[in-house]
C-alpha cells in the first residue's frame, strides 16, 4: 500500500487589494452590508489562472525542497481555465519547467478535495511526486455591476506538492458526492458570468457539507472531538458557522481566511491550509478536516492525519 504526505506548500493572490469600501463607491452595498451578510471584508483581484497557479507551485516546490523536475503529475483544479482549449495545467507544466502528466479538474469549489483524492489514486497507482493546485479568477467571470455576486468573488491559488510514503499516509478517509439537477443553483454558461440562487444555495450548501464529513469522519473512525482543525471552503462566513454548530466543531477549531481573501472558489481551502500551516495551527499528529461544496452541485470532505 502507498499513501501519501503533503510536504510543501504555497499560495498566490494577485497584488491589487479590493475593499468593501472600494465597492460601495460603484455599488448599493456598504462595508457593513458585506460583513453582515458574507464576513468578507477584503478581496485580491487581478492575474491570469495559469499565472497564479505558476506563483503558489513555486512557493510550494520551495517550501518542500523540491524541484520541477521531481514531479511526475500536476492536478489543477480550477472553473476559470485560461481558454477553453486547451488545458491550464499545461501551461502551468511549461511555466515552472516541469516534465509529466498535467491536467485540469473541475468540481467547482469542491475541486481541490477532489483533486485530492484523485491525487492519492495516482500515487497508489505507482505516480511519484505530485502538485496539486487550485488556482481561480472569479472576477473575469463576474458582472462586477451584480452586487450578490461582485462582492463575494476574488481570485487567487494554492498549491501543495504530494509525495508517496509506504503504507496508509496521511489521507484517513474521504467522500466525494454530486447532484446535477441542481447545476441551475449556481452555474455560468460559456460568454456569460457567474449566476447564484443564494439563499437556496446557502441551505442546501449547509445540509451537504455536514452529511459529507461526518460520512468522512465516521469512515476515518473520528468525532467532531477528535478533529483539531476544520479547513473549510471559503463560501460564505456564516455557512462556515452554521456548518461547525451542527457539526459540533467549535469555530475556534476553524481555519477561516475569507474576511481576506473573498471565495476563490477551489484555490479557498489551500489558502485556509496555507494560513493555518504558516501561523502554527497545524502540528504533526493534528487530524484535519478538509470540506467543500461548490457548483454542479458538488461536495467533498476528506480527513487528513497531518504530517508534513
Amino acid at each position: 500500500m502507498r499513501g501519501i504526505r503533503i510536504t510543501g506548500w504555497g499560495i498566490a493572490v494577485p497584488d491589487k487589494v479590493v475593499t468593501n469600501d472600494d465597492l460601495s463607491l460603484t455599488l448599493d452595498t456598504s462595508d457593513e452590508w458585506i460583513v453582515e451578510r458574507t464576513g468578507i471584508r477584503e478581496r485580491h483581484i487581478g492575474g491570469t489562472t495559469s499565472g497564479l497557479a505558476i506563483e503558489a507551485a513555486q512557493e510550494a516546490l520551495r517550501s518542500a525542497g523540491r524541484t520541477a523536475a521531481e514531479i511526475d503529475n500536476l492536478v489543477l483544479a480550477t472553473t476559470t481555465p485560461d481558454g477553453i482549449v486547451p488545458g491550464t495545467a499545461p501551461s502551468v507544466q511549461h511555466g515552472i519547467g516541469m516534465h509529466g502528466g498535467a491536467f485540469d479538474l473541475n468540481a467547482a469549489c469542491s475541486g481541490f478535495v477532489y483533486g485530492l483524492v484523485t491525487a492519492a489514486g495516482l500515487v497508489a497507482v505507482g505516480s511519484g511526486p505530485l502538485l496539486l493546485i487550485g488556482s481561480e479568477t472569479l472576477s473575469r467571470i463576474t458582472d462586477m455591476d451584480d452586487r450578490k455576486i461582485a462582492v463575494i468573488v476574488a481570485d487567487g491559488a494554492g498549491a501543495v506538492v504530494i509525495e508517496p510514503v509506504e503504507g496508509p499516509g496521511s489521507l484517513l478517509s474521504w467522500n466525494l458526492n454530486a447532484d446535477g439537477s441542481l447545476k441551475h443553483l449556481l452555474k455560468c454558461e460559456h460568454g456569460g458570468t457567474l449566476f447564484m440562487d443564494g439563499k437556496e444555495v446557502f441551505r442546501r450548501a449547509v445540509r451537504v457539507v455536514v452529511d459529507s464529513a461526518e460520512r468522512a469522519m465516521a469512515d476515518a473512525g473520528l468525532g467532531p472531538d477528535d478533529i483539531d482543525l476544520m479547513v473549510p471552503h471559503q463560501a460564505n462566513l456564516r455557512i462556515i458557522q452554521a456548518a461547525c454548530q451542527r457539526l459540533s466543531i467549535p469555530e475556534e477549531r476553524a481555519s477561516i481566511v475569507i474576511d481576506r481573501y473573498g471565495n476563490t472558489s477551489s484555490a479557498s481551502i489551500p489558502l485556509a491550509l496555507h494560513d493555518a500551516i504558516t501561523s502554527g495551527r497545524v502540528h504533526d499528529g493534528d487530524n484535519l478536516l478538509l470540506t467543500g461544496f461548490g457548483g454542479g452541485m458538488t461536495w467533498a470532505s476528506a480527513v487528513l492525519r497531518w504530517n508534513g
